[in-house]
């Protein structure tokens, strides 16, 4: 019977590990401006972001993988001071001196947590039934897993580009991501789904 338990504890500790490992992004609205035909040469991106590090992990992600589609990117803690990021003046003109003539900004717009009930589990070892016996101590070698109350927090985030020149909106994007593992593994998540829906819409080389 202990071994049994065991058995099912270890399982339910290697569940919980793939769970935490398969934190996904799912959109919940995605719209683009049906007048935009082309395809932006340079984009400088912005992040939106409490702490300074996960500012600069998500703009160096974002440009990593828009280069790797062809598409030129800047991240703006590379080119502008902490103390600018909320200047559009600065913004704007940096963007001039960049030659970028797209910018993305993509911010954390809230969070939500959903809470879902998980029914309890029985687990039973092998059946033998070599004597009566073992049989009848079959019913009493039973594990029970009680049932609990999961607890999920997402992070709804909003993701847009505009153009530098006229300052319209080109594409945005909201969605949700599990808040599960590292910052860094997230936000690479995040960054390439983002990147893979912008190349489907054509907005990507």
């Amino acid at each position: 019977m202990k071994l049994a338990m065991e058995r099912a504890i270890g399982f339910g500790v290697l569940m919980a590990l793939l769970i935490t490992a398969c934190a996904t992004t799912k959109f919940t609205s995605v719209w683009k401006d049906p007048s935009y035909r082309g395809q932006p040469r340079k984009i400088m991106v912005i992040g939106v972001a409490k702490k300074a590090i996960n500012k600069r992990i998500f703009e160096d992600e974002f440009v990593q993988q828009l280069k790797a589609r062809g598409t030129d990117a800047v991240a703006s803690y590379t080119v502008m001071p902490d103390e600018k990021q909320a200047d559009n003046t600065a913004i704007a003109a940096t963007m001039k001196e960049q030659g970028a003539d797209v910018v993305l900004i993509s911010r954390l717009a809230s969070k939500k947590t959903v809470h879902t009930y998980v029914p309890g589990t029985v687990t039973y070892p092998p059946a033998y039934y070599g004597t009566w016996r073992d049989y009848y101590g079959y019913g009493y070698q039973a594990v029970y897993t009680p049932g609990y109350v999961a607890e999920d927090e997402y992070a709804l985030m909003e993701t847009n580009l505009y153009d530098a020149d006229s300052g319209k909106l080109i594409w945005s994007a909201s969605s949700e991501t599990e808040i599960r593992g590292s910052d860094q593994n997230r936000i690479k998540s995040y960054v390439g789904v983002m990147v893979n829906a912008m190349a489907e819409q054509r907005l990507l080389r």
